[in-house]
């Protein structure tokens, strides 16, 4: 995994955890309440290890109550500052 991949995907792990842990006191517990999701796919998501599907996203935000511009509303990273 490239550089900017992992600092991307590390940026969204931070704003899937905080959001997670606003509604559900653990991974276990917001995983059994989310259709199609696992909990050790949802780890590998808050721990960035693991490049997702967008239909995952789309998972992730219905089963946080929002849409996913919502999850994605404070994301912030600086593709210019990265070189190819």
């Amino acid at each position: 995994m490239r550089k900017d991949e992992k600092v991307i995907l590390q940026e969204f792990a931070r704003i899937l955890k905080s959001n997670r842990k606003k509604d559900f006191s653990s991974l276990n517990q917001f995983a059994f309440n989310s259709p199609n999701l696992t909990s050790a796919t949802i780890s590998r998501i808050e721990n960035a290890t693991v490049d997702f599907k967008f239909t995952t996203l789309v998972k992730l935000a219905y089963a946080l109550n929002m849409s996913p511009s919502e999850l994605l509303k404070d994301f912030e990273f600086d593709y210019s500052s990265y070189e190819e």
